[in-house]
């Protein structure tokens, strides 16, 4: 049977009017969904007779405190900035807007740090200003865009933007990590299952290979010694490869460590194209969506380079917002770093400098890269399925004839 409770609410249509009352509903979420089937935005509820050990009970929610720890998600802003650019167009004031994402959130730690901004809103403080106060959450680009529209009185058509900008980021990113899962489950359980062989099927094999006291091939004692090595010290092994992902981790935490991992890997065949790829494609759309809204090149430049990934995206961009000052144009200053920018992308941000329109030909860069990644994506099984199989049965068959050709030997000496 469904526990329902009775709430004191107080709720908002899209014209602003406030409208407060009771109803009896399971629980806030329940009771939010009902009033905004009605046309309303539930901006306050509190259960009737709710305090005490109910409170208490509510504070140890276990999945609140989860919530509280789980990070805000780029889904979670996303709406957030879709749902406020509907609201404030609907004609809601950007505090109504915001009181009433707050109640709809799921994200116990969001919520908080909405109320947090809406409170800095209602004081006087900008909106851009208010979201500073949370730069781990709302990003620089966030923020400038945010502040730029607040300026030109175009808000509603920033905040579309950036949701936009999100869920290509979102978008785009999912597609990467599906791509890398495949060969990454096949290696994990090449190595697991090489493991196994070396600890039980090799150890065995081994001691009927001695017992035949025939010479054995290169192949087959590196295997043995290898399968010893595992057998006897494998506590000290596995605390070798913890500490070589630790160290590894950690060089890669530091900007030469970084530097020289981005280098290599966008000379990984496959993957390799795929990153400049991902990072060509980003780039352009962001510096288009930001050239969009208003924001100097020079600053768009600055906030981009901010936000790529790879090491060396990073470093031209940056190097950019500071040679574009000197009066370069940009497809110049890209020029010699056609390691990372194909000669296309150079090419289309030379026409759009001449013809003023470096957004639109930035947008049509960040489209055709989008989809390309998306097409390399879903074909990057097909392409590396064959490569996997190659190896695997490269590898099995240096196994079997490493173990089995000196048993093979022996026999042919008895027959002789």
């Amino acid at each position: 049977m469904i526990c329902m409770s009775i709430f004191i609410y107080s709720a908002t249509d899209r014209a602003g009017k406030v409208a407060k009352g009771e109803r009896q509903a399971e629980n806030e979420k329940t009771l939010a969904q009902a009033l905004k089937a009605e046309g309303y935005f539930l901006l306050e509820a509190k259960e009737r007779g709710a305090g005490g050990l109910s409170s208490l009970h509510t504070n140890l929610n276990l999945t609140e405190v989860i919530s509280r720890l789980k990070p805000i998600g780029l889904v979670d802003k996303m709406f957030f900035a879709r749902n406020l650019a509907v609201m404030i167009s609907a004609g809601l004031s950007l505090t109504r807007a915001m009181e009433a994402l707050k109640e709809e959130s799921s994200s116990t730690k969001f919520k908080k740090i909405l109320a947090d901004v809406n409170d800095a809103v209602a004081k006087g403080r900008s909106f851009a200003d208010s979201l500073k106060m949370h730069p781990k959450v709302f990003s620089e680009i966030f923020v400038s865009m945010v502040e730029v529209g607040e300026a030109s009185g175009k808000l509603t058509l920033v905040l579309k933007l950036l949701a936009n900008q999100m869920k290509k980021d979102h978008d785009l990113q999912r597609r990467v990590r599906g791509a890398m899962m495949y060969p990454a489950v096949i290696i994990i359980a090449l190595f697991a299952i090489g493991t196994l062989m070396m600890i039980y099927v090799v150890p065995t094999l081994t001691q009927t290979i001695k017992e035949l006291g025939v010479p054995l091939p290169l192949t087959t004692r590196i295997i043995i010694t290898f399968s010893e090595l595992i057998a006897n010290y494998a506590v000290w092994l596995l605390i070798g490869l913890m500490l070589a992902v630790a160290a590894f981790w950690r060089i890669l935490k530091t900007a030469k460590g970084k530097e020289i991992f981005d280098t290599f890997i966008i000379r990984v065949p496959i993957f390799g194209a795929l990153v400049k790829k991902f990072n060509t494609g980003r780039l352009c759309r962001i510096l288009a969506y930001l050239i969009t809204s208003g924001v100097p090149i020079v600053r768009a430049l600055e906030i981009t380079s901010g936000v790529l990934g790879n090491t060396l995206y990073r470093k031209a961009t940056a190097a950019a917002s500071k040679e574009i000052q000197t009066g370069k144009q940009l497809h110049i200053i890209f020029e010699p770093h056609k390691n990372i920018f194909q000669p296309m992308v150079i090419q289309m941000i030379s026409v759009g400098e001449e013809t003023g329109k470096i957004s639109d030909m930035m947008l049509r860069l960040a489209l055709f890269f989008e989809e390309d990644v998306t097409s390399t994506t879903k074909n990057l099984s097909t392409i590396i399925e064959p490569i996997l199989m190659i190896i695997i049965g490269t590898a099995v068959g240096i196994f079997a004839i490493s173990m089995l050709q000196p048993i093979y030997s022996s026999l042919g000496n008895i027959g002789g």
